[in-house]
């Protein structure tokens, strides 16, 4: 018995493909939606983790930045290793055995339920920003979001399309934020850039891990290009790379100049009922243009909802039991899992993930800032099995090189996820990944130990 894979069908013609550069521009930016997305919180939770210093605001981000950009830099090394797609459970069962991928597998399951989760609170954040009032039903309002995203799942795929229009506007309109924030006189309160001595560096290095939920999702484009099924391996490898390298690009250049017109305008720790980003917005442009951001903000964080919400339910289902098409049966979760609605849709395995958010929102009160506390842990999970394997191959292959690189990374990466845990609470998360992981093995040694677990994050097509 097979694991079922986590893609179907047969690959486009190329003739009868979307050109390749409307193709590559509606993909990096519907896969990016969700990193792009966290720029709305992670900023902010930097901030507070350095009890509102905004003069170690700066060097906290560029340091989660640098970070991001080792993580992605690996990952292209990933994706031109496994250009079907897989991501971390591919290269760790690859690299480790066919067992060791659920680890990644579990992380993956608990970050789609904190994207979800946290998505659909940052939403609600953004709505409440504008119209204050609502600030009483801050859960309520959080769970009506995730209900309204899940009935429009219920129908099938919004298209990819139409996340990366969601993705170009928050780019665009925050370009724009930032240029104005940036033109404008500085606020005469405004701290000094920096800091110095050690008491600055232990400061730094205790809150950017906190501030790591930017990296969320960077990973997407290793599993993702197994979508790409109009293109050959070598047109996925560089589909995938150039939206990495993209992500890191427009990531990078927003948080870093969002960040700095927080500096210059003395944008601190927000008051109930607001954000940062949306201050910063404020101060930058204006109330009118202001009030369009948010909304920006909030399709933005409806499309990184969205895609947790396709992405974690097929995963579900390519590990539910079935019947393949050669009359093999596959699969090592229950088979009620696997069926999907006449829009191919998982759709009991679709509720099952908004009940899972449901319970994390209403744990957290709707609050995106007590989640991102929970957040880069199970994500870090995933990246620290992906780089360990990435490194292993490396010194079975003898690329010095390479070995250093990946195992920098992977250093890095392991240091990151300790901070966190340190903290305490982001324990939970990772008992979550450690549970839903050990729970998964059972049942692949209870069904016998079938080949081709590692390949279930390859995104399924079809019913």
């Amino acid at each position: 018995m097979a694991v079922g894979r986590a893609r179907t069908g047969t690959r486009s013609s190329p003739g009868r493909s979307t050109s390749r550069p409307v193709l590559l521009l509606a993909f990096a930016f519907s896969v990016m939606a969700d990193p792009v997305s966290s720029v709305a919180y992670a900023i902010e939770a930097a901030l507070r983790a350095l009890d509102g210093n905004l003069a170690l605001l700066l060097p906290t981000m560029g340091l989660v930045v640098a970070i991001v950009a080792l993580v992605i830099t690996n990952y292209s090394q990933l994706v031109g290793r496994f250009p079907e797609g897989g991501g971390a459970a591919a290269a760790t069962g690859a690299a480790f055995g066919e067992g060791w991928a659920f680890l990644p597998i579990g992380a993956l399951i608990v970050d789609f339920v904190l994207t979800i989760a946290i998505s659909v609170s940052a939403a609600a954040s953004a709505v409440i920003a504008v119209l204050p009032e609502l600030a009483p039903w801050r859960a309520e309002l959080a769970l009506l979001v995730l209900l309204a995203v899940a009935g429009l799942i219920w129908f099938g795929h919004l298209g990819r399309a139409v996340f990366a229009v969601m993705t170009v506007l928050f780019v665009g309109l925050g370009a724009v934020i930032v240029a104005g924030g940036l033109g404008a006189a500085p606020a005469a309160d405004a701290p000094a850039v920096g800091g110095s001595g050690s008491a600055a560096f232990v400061a730094v290095l205790l809150a950017f891990p906190v501030a790591m939920a930017l990296a969320t999702g960077v990973e997407a484009p290793s599993s993702a290009i197994a979508e790409l099924e109009e293109l050959d391996d070598d047109g996925r490898r560089r589909f995938g790379r150039i939206t990495l390298w993209l992500t890191l690009g427009i990531v990078g250049c927003l948080t870093l100049g969002l960040t700095a017109v927080a500096v210059r305008q003395g944008i601190g720790v927000p008051e109930p009922g607001s954000t940062q980003v949306a201050d910063i917005a404020r101060a930058s442009v204006g109330t009118g243009g202001y009030a369009l951001f948010q909304l920006f903000t909030a399709l933005l964080l409806l499309s990184a909802t969205s895609s947790s919400l396709q992405a974690g339910p097929g995963l579900l289902k390519a590990l539910a039991r079935h019947t393949e098409p050669d009359g093999s049966r596959a699969g090592i979760l229950p088979s009620w899992l696997w069926p999907t609605n006449s829009h191919h849709v998982p759709y009991r395995a679709v509720v099952v993930f908004v009940a899972l958010a449901a319970a994390v929102v209403l744990a957290a009160g709707g609050r995106d800032q007590v989640l991102v506390l929970f957040y880069a842990v199970a994500v870090f999970l995933s990246f620290l099995m992906g780089l360990a394997a990435m490194t292993t191959f490396s010194h079975a292959e003898g690329r010095t090189a390479s070995m250093l690189m990946n195992g920098a990374g992977a250093g890095i990466v392991a240091f990151t996820l300790a901070v966190n845990l340190l903290r305490g609470l982001p324990l939970v998360s990772l008992a979550a990944a450690g549970t839903i992981a050990l729970a998964l093995y059972g049942s692949w040694v209870r069904a016998s130990r079938p080949r081709g677990i590692a390949r279930v994050a390859v995104p399924r097509r079809g019913g």
